[in-house]
C-alpha cells in the first residue's frame, strides 16, 4: 500500500488549453523497418487557439515520426516549434497512441501527452504543464485536436 492515501488527493481536472488545426504534408513512408512501419508526417502549417495561448507553426521542423506496430498500434512522436501571436517561441513535443488497424489515413482518434519548453516570461507557466490531447484526421489532409492541462 502507498504511504499516501490516494483517495485524499484532489480529483484530476482537465482544463482546456487550446485547440489545434494542422495541415499535413504528403506522408513519407519508409516501409517496414526493424521497429515497425515508419511514417514521417511533416506539418508545414498549423494554428493553436485558446484563452491563454494562441500561435502558429514556424520553421521547417514540425512533424510526427509515426510508427505502426505489427498489431496495428500506432505510436506518435511529435515535435515542433510554435510562435505565439505576441512573438514568443514555444517548443512542443510528446508522444501518443492510436489504433491503426484500419491503415494509414484511417487512424480514428489519437491520444497523446505533449510537453512544452519556453524561456519567454509570459509563457513559462507552460514549462510546468503536463497536457493531454485527443485528435482526429480529417479527409482533407488536416488534423484537428484539442489540448487540456492536467491539474
Amino acid at each position: 500500500m502507498p504511504a499516501v492515501d490516494l483517495k485524499t488527493l484532489p480529483a484530476v481536472q482537465l482544463v482546456p488549453l487550446f485547440v489545434g488545426a494542422w495541415r499535413l504534408a504528403e506522408y513519407r513512408t519508409l516501409g517496414t523497418t526493424p521497429a515497425g512501419t515508419r511514417v514521417i508526417i511533416e506539418i508545414p502549417e498549423g494554428r493553436i487557439e485558446g484563452d491563454r495561448v494562441n500561435g502558429r507553426v514556424v520553421g521547417g521542423t514540425t512533424a510526427d515520426w509515426f510508427l505502426i506496430g505489427p498489431d496495428g498500434t500506432g505510436t506518435i512522436d511529435f515535435r515542433g516549434t510554435l510562435e505565439t501571436d505576441d512573438g514568443a517561441t514555444i517548443y512542443m513535443y510528446g508522444s501518443g497512441r492510436c489504433d491503426m488497424r484500419g491503415g494509414i489515413g484511417n487512424a480514428g482518434v489519437l491520444y497523446g501527452a505533449p510537453r512544452f519548453e519556453t524561456s519567454h516570461s509570459r509563457y513559462t507557466w507552460l514549462n510546468r504543464v503536463q497536457a493531454v490531447f485527443r485528435g482526429a484526421l480529417a479527409g482533407d489532409g488536416m488534423f484537428y485536436d484539442e489540448y487540456f492541462e492536467l491539474r
